[in-house]
C-alpha cells in the first residue's frame, strides 16, 4: 500500500476542523458549555471592556455562519448563566465566572493544541494559514453572492 500526501480539498478542511472542533468540545462538555458559547465567551474575553452586542452577533454569524437570532440566543444564554453580563443599553461584559471559565478551558486545551501542532515545520503553518485564510475569504464571498 503506498501513501500519498493529501492534497488540499473540502474533506481535508473539514475533517481536520471537526477533528480540532472534537478535542475542544470534550474538553468544554466537562464544563458543561457548547462551541458557540466558547466563541461567544472569546469575543467578550478578549475586548478590552464592554463590547456591543450587536458587534459580538455580527461576530458570531460571520465566524459560525447562523443567523442573528441563533446567534442571541447564545449570548442570552451566557448572561442567564451568569457568564456574561448586560453593560450599558447595549453592550454585554465577560463576567469573572466567564473569565474563569475562558481561562480555564484555554488552558485545558492548551497542550492538546501543542500535541497537535507540535513537529510542523513552522513555514508550512505560514503556508496552510495563508491558504486557510485565502478559502476562507473565497467561500465568504461565494455565500454572500448566494445570499443577495
Amino acid at each position: 500500500m503506498t501513501t500519498t500526501t493529501p492534497v488540499l480539498n473540502p474533506r481535508v478542511i473539514a475533517l481536520a476542523h471537526y477533528a480540532a472542533r472534537a478535542l475542544l468540545e470534550n474538553v468544554l462538555a466537562r464544563h458543561g458549555a457548547t462551541f458557540q458559547q466558547s466563541v461567544t465567551l472569546r469575543l467578550a474575553a478578549v475586548a478590552e471592556g464592554p463590547v456591543e452586542r450587536d458587534r459580538i452577533v455580527e461576530d458570531l454569524v460571520g465566524a459560525l455562519k447562523i443567523d442573528a437570532t441563533e446567534a442571541h440566543s447564545v449570548v442570552d444564554e451566557l448572561i442567564s448563566a451568569g457568564l456574561l453580563a448586560p453593560h450599558e443599553p447595549a453592550q454585554v461584559r465577560i463576567t469573572d465566572t466567564g473569565r474563569e471559565l475562558f481561562e480555564t478551558t484555554s488552558a485545558e486545551t492548551a497542550p492538546l493544541t501543542a500535541r497537535v501542532y507540535a513537529g510542523i515545520p513552522a513555514e508550512d503553518l505560514v503556508v496552510a494559514g495563508r491558504v486557510l485564510s485565502l478559502i476562507t475569504e473565497r467561500a465568504d464571498e461565494e455565500l454572500a453572492a448566494l445570499n443577495t
